[in-house]
């Protein structure tokens, strides 16, 4: 699977032209929506008797709605948070390889 739309040099305009904070934030999204989905789904399930129900959110699949959801500027991230996280990781792997 490619990302053929939205555009990646747009995606990465939106973050910094930094792939792995791209995948973070689209990743993060992506599973709120499908926790968000499962559990609409499990609360409309408790008060039927059986599962009729199908899911659907716009036809698109959870990264897709994230990755667009980036490229409208409906999610983005605080570059503060970003940063001090990733100093964090960094001094921990460090310290991992001494």
């Amino acid at each position: 699977m490619s990302v053929v739309e939205p555009q990646i040099n747009k995606l990465l305009d939106k973050t910094e032209e930094n792939p792995f904070l791209l995948c973070a934030v689209a990743s993060k999204r992506a599973c709120d929506i499908n926790n968000m989905v499962r559990g609409q789904h499990l609360r409309v399930t408790q008060i039927q008797d059986f599962d009729d129900i199908t899911t659907v959110v716009s036809g698109e699949d959870p990264v897709s709605i994230a990755m667009n959801e980036i490229v409208d500027g409906t999610l983005s991230f605080v570059k503060e948070d970003f940063d001090r996280d990733i100093a964090g990781a960094n001094v921990e792997a460090l310290r991992h390889d001494i």
